[in-house]
């Protein structure tokens, strides 16, 4: 599905990734690869096919490496607009940096950490008008904690269950239709998160809307068991609708210069990165190896993620292996 017009969407990409050290002090979280592709080109290139051509970004950690990609890497059709922030300033102070280029419509609000096939032209249309904000929402167990009125506004966020509420909390997807009007309580320059500016305005008589999905897939970066868990289902073929945004996949996925050695046995979830070099009768299984990683001949590798450059020289299971020294 496609839009009928130009919207205009944020990719929130400013985040530190510190759930994900020391991986993130070699790649920004927003460049972490998914087949090899980075998940920033993975997102634009949904938001090109869902009829966006105006996209806003913003950076703090490693900032330069996300400009330099975008530079090489953003489709013609596509005007990026790079606000870096020297001092991060939250989800909604980041937000607020960017009202001069959103202008006076709504736009669709995107976490820079999220693998998800969710139709985001039709979530800009599910947008409610008069609410402040409308917020993608679905089951997740783990992050359930958005509460619902009996008219679906959003009526809390947080833990403590609401003594009116009879629905189960839901989780917020990090995908969100903003109205312009929020600017109004976003003091600009400081840091602010957008939960917290909602609780705000709810507070002051704004509604902010719930859009509920289902039969979608999600998943956040957040820790190495989520990203080596999108690669498992992506290269067993579940999930369709990504894989339209990636190469033709197969399980193990080798890119550009990769290379098994004699008998080597990749026994499922297995992707390796350009220049990866895998000795003889080793053994990988969900695992994910990027960039110019040696694996040395014999070794065993299950649940792993090995960063780039990286010589594994014993064997390993869930672990994350990064080489050279890590940033205090």
């Amino acid at each position: 599905m496609t839009v009928d017009f130009s919207p205009t969407a944020v990719i929130l990409a400013a985040g530190l990734g510190t759930r994900l050290r020391p991986l993130s002090y070699q790649v920004p979280k927003p460049l972490f690869p998914i087949i090899n592709r980075p998940l920033l080109g993975l997102i634009l290139a949904q938001l090109h096919a869902a009829g966006f051509r105006r996209v806003a970004i913003n950076t703090h950690h490693r900032a330069d490496e996300i400009k330099a990609f975008l530079e090489a890497n953003t489709p013609i059709e596509l005007e990026i607009y790079l606000s870096y922030e020297p001092v991060i300033l939250g989800t909604a102070g980041g937000i607020r940096q960017l009202a001069g280029f959103l202008g006076e419509t709504p736009f669709l609000v995107i976490n820079g950490d999220i693998v998800t096939d969710l139709d985001l032209a039709a979530t800009y249309q599910a947008h409610h008008p008069e609410a402040l904000a409308t917020l993608v929402l679905h089951d997740y167990p783990r992050f359930n904690n958005v509460w619902l009125s009996q008219s679906d506004r959003i009526a809390a966020f947080g833990p403590a269950r609401l003594p009116m509420s009879t629905a189960p909390p839901l989780a917020f997807t990090g995908v969100q239709v903003i109205s312009p009007r929020l600017f109004n309580y976003i003091a600009p320059g400081l840091f602010v998160n957008i939960i917290d500016v909602y609780r705000q305005a709810m507070a002051a008589g704004e509604a902010v809307a719930a859009h509920r999905e289902e039969g979608f897939y999600w998943q956040d970066i957040g820790t190495p068991q989520d990203y080596l868990e999108i690669h498992r289902r992506l290269l067993a073929g579940e999930l369709p609708v990504l894989a339209n945004f990636l190469p033709p996949l197969t399980d193990p996925f080798l890119d550009a210069g990769a290379v098994l050695g004699p008998r080597v046995c990749c026994d499922g979830g297995v992707c390796l990165g350009a220049g990866v070099r895998v000795g003889e009768e080793a053994y990988l299984k969900n695992t994910v190896l990027w960039a110019d990683t040696i694996v040395d001949p014999g070794v065993r590798l299950v649940d792993c993620l090995v960063g780039r450059g990286v010589r594994v020289r014993e064997s390993a299971v869930a672990r994350t292996l990064t080489g050279g020294p890590e940033p205090s």
